[in-house]
């Protein structure tokens, strides 16, 4: 069974689990919360098997890489990586909305990957700057910080629409504090993966191009997202900031990611313009 295959399944599961989260959410049923997860876990295991089908195919066929090397694998990883992180959360919250948003999140990343028919699926050689074992560490760890900061981005517009305290659907998210104490951690951890996605990057710079830093698009943006977490942190621990400004530094910060990972690749020319 061919991987494009499977997750064009995925897409599917996710979409069904982001509908049974919401009406979880809805008529407040914890069943269904519980049968939404069990549906999310059977996606995130038949997505894994995918990725590691493609991994092995790609040895079979002599190019023999980690299915992280181009548009199509990156938005794979990048929604398997938001299901990963929401399972972890689930750990300390259990919220169905929150469930819902994270897999209505990886089903369209995976819609667009495998319905849209923009983005070819067959597996591609390594060009030679791609050559290198920096690129599991380097490219997870990014991704990984990018879950997180999806999941952020999220649950602040969540909590801005929870201060209007106006409607029936306005009552049913939860509360301020916890919306915004699950920012934080989210960013916490996604500021630590990308500090760490930095650093392997530019080690891997330095192998494959002989210096670790050279202001490319992809550099610079990655540097303007890691300044725009770092202050957001920066201000909670040091200043006490919390609410309203927080949640509007998270919904910037994600626009920083978004145009770090999809704009620079479209708009900015530059070393990174391969995926």
């Amino acid at each position: 069974m061919k991987d494009t295959y499977l997750i064009s399944i995925v897409t599917f599961v996710y979409f069904f689990s982001a509908f049974l989260f919401l009406t979880a959410f809805i008529f407040r049923s914890d069943r269904t919360n519980r049968g939404a997860a069990v549906i999310t876990v059977i996606g995130f295991i038949t997505q894994t098997a995918a990725i590691i089908l493609r991994w092995v195919h790609s040895y079979h066929i002599g190019y023999g890489h980690a299915p992280l090397a181009n548009f199509y694998e990156s938005l794979v990883f990048f929604s398997w990586s938001i299901t990963v992180m929401l399972l972890f959360m689930r750990k300390r919250y259990r919220g169905s909305l929150i469930g819902a948003v994270s897999c209505f999140f990886a089903f369209l990343l995976l819609a667009y990957a495998s319905l849209s028919g923009r983005v070819a699926g067959e597996i591609e050689p390594l060009i030679p700057a791609l050559q290198s074992n920096w690129l599991i560490s380097h490219v997870m760890s990014s991704f990984l910080a990018y879950a997180c900061f999806a999941i952020s981005f999220a649950t602040s517009i969540m909590y801005l629409v929870k201060r209007q305290e106006v409607g029936r659907f306005v009552s049913l998210l939860p509360d301020k504090e916890l919306l915004d104490e699950v920012t934080y951690r989210m960013i916490s951890i996604g500021f630590v993966l990308l500090t760490l996605g930095i650093v392997t990057g530019a080690a891997w710079a330095d192998m494959a191009w002989g210096r670790y830093w050279g202001w490319d698009p992809k550099e610079t943006w990655s540097f303007i997202t890691w300044l725009i977490y770092g202050t957001y942190l920066h201000a909670r621990v040091t200043r006490g900031w919390r609410g309203l400004r927080m949640s509007l530094l998270a919904i910037i910060g994600f626009a920083a990611v978004i145009f770090t990972y999809l704009g620079v690749n479209y708009i900015l020319a530059g070393l990174h313009s391969y995926m």
